[in-house]
């Protein structure tokens, strides 16, 4: 009769709801172990953790996931490396929303089975005796230790809550970000991935829902940018770091503006390059609007006018090369009819490319900013003189 009331509620007697929260608590553990330890700090060295902090992490991860630091790190590390390429672990781009949303954990096991990928991409991750003894050589023991504990502790509801712990991660971190957030969402940045913003508040995977952010700051501590953004796991770093357990290294530049400048100096290409994912994202935004007057102005046949209307989301593309086949031969069209928009697609490019010479010295680089803003300022184009001011009034980056 004991075994079954146990059975029934284990140690703590938990009613239904009381289990859902538990559930729920143990599981964001997991999540801020993946975030914060996996993610920030041993993957991109965004900041130093306690090394109790850090072992807890690891353990805990050990327990609820089987993952090991090394392969994680290695895996992800190379994502960033070949992104949206063939060699991408993980990329909706090459291998379908489909496969990577249902099958994220396959291709995470798969590429973990990749000696090459450990080698090359998993160096300075933990390897004391545990790791080699425990962690490496007992993969999946943690995991039945965890459900062990949670029979113990909850009852046969055990069994689920430790079945939510096993797979929020491989859907939500292996599944959900890495496909959808290579997929759908919202861009703040135009980096030369497809990484977006799946919403606003990182919330359910701890801030990694602001996958657009990440990509273009990958050593930044802080994965939110704009006033509306929310990212719990930074949160959680900030108690660490005022409880002395973490160290901050690195956090995205938040771009600093002053009265314009009279001249353009070093300071000012500094500023650029430390702005550019800004100065860009600014760029395209004008680059929209232009192009809603240019379509009033030209007075085109609505079905003429809804096809080229169709180009604001690709004009935030800086690489127009990029652009698929289809959408490219709209572009030409719509240049071939609009001057001032080819003049800003052109200047785009001549834009990038000055922080993207990376042969040139910064004497050259100086150069080609002041002749870039120079005609941007005597071309007559609205948007083109709002991005020479724009740059001339960025303060020197902290």
């Amino acid at each position: 009769m004991y075994f079954l009331e146990f059975l029934d509620g284990g140690v703590l007697g938990l009613n239904g709801w009381q289990l859902v929260v538990a559930a729920l608590v143990l599981t964001h553990i997991t999540i801020a172990a993946v975030t914060i330890f996996l993610h920030r700090s041993q993957a991109h060295r965004a900041l130093d953790l306690h090394p109790s902090v850090a072992h807890f992490f690891r353990a805990w991860l050990w327990l609820t996931t089987g993952m090991q630091t090394r392969e994680w790190v290695a895996i992800h590390r190379k994502h960033h490396a070949k992104c949206e390429t063939p060699e991408d672990p993980h990329s909706p781009q090459t291998r379908g929303l489909r496969k990577v949303l249902w099958q994220g954990a396959e291709l995470y096991m798969e590429e973990a089975a990749n000696r090459e990928t450990l080698d090359r991409y998993g160096h300075g991750t933990p390897n004391d005796w545990l790791e080699r003894n425990v962690y490496s050589r007992f993969t999946w023991h943690g995991c039945g230790l965890m459900l062990g504990a949670d029979l113990i502790l909850f009852g046969a509801a055990g069994i689920a809550v430790c079945a939510v712990q096993m797979i929020w991660i491989p859907f939500f971190a292996a599944g959900v970000i890495n496909g959808i957030g290579h997929f759908w969402g919202y861009r703040n940045y135009d980096s030369p991935d497809a990484a977006t913003n799946i919403v606003p508040w990182g919330i359910l995977i701890g801030g990694e829902e602001l996958h657009n952010n990440h990509h273009p700051y990958p050593t930044s501590a802080k994965l939110s940018s704009r006033w509306f953004e929310f990212d719990l796991g930074w949160v959680y770093i900030r108690v660490l770091s005022g409880l002395g357990l973490a160290r901050v290294h690195r956090v995205a530049p938040v771009p600093r503006v002053a009265e314009p400048r009279p001249g353009v100096d070093v300071e000012t290409l500094q500023a650029v390059i430390a702005y550019r994912y800004d100065l860009l994202a600014r760029y395209a935004r004008g680059l929209r609007k232009t192009l809603n007057e240019e379509l009033r102005r030209l007075g085109l046949p609505a079905a003429e006018k809804r096809r080229f209307a169709a180009m604001r989301r690709w004009l935030r593309k800086a690489d127009v090369q990029a652009l698929p086949p289809a959408q490219q031969q709209t572009l030409r069209e719509l240049l071939g009819r609009s001057g001032a928009l080819r003049t800003l697609v052109e200047m785009r490019a001549e834009l990038a490319a000055i922080w993207g010479r990376g042969s040139a010295s910064r004497e050259q680089m100086l150069a080609h900013l002041q002749d870039w803003i120079a005609r941007a300022e005597a071309s007559g184009i609205r948007a083109l003189q709002e991005s020479a001011r724009r740059i001339r009034s960025y303060a020197p980056a902290a």
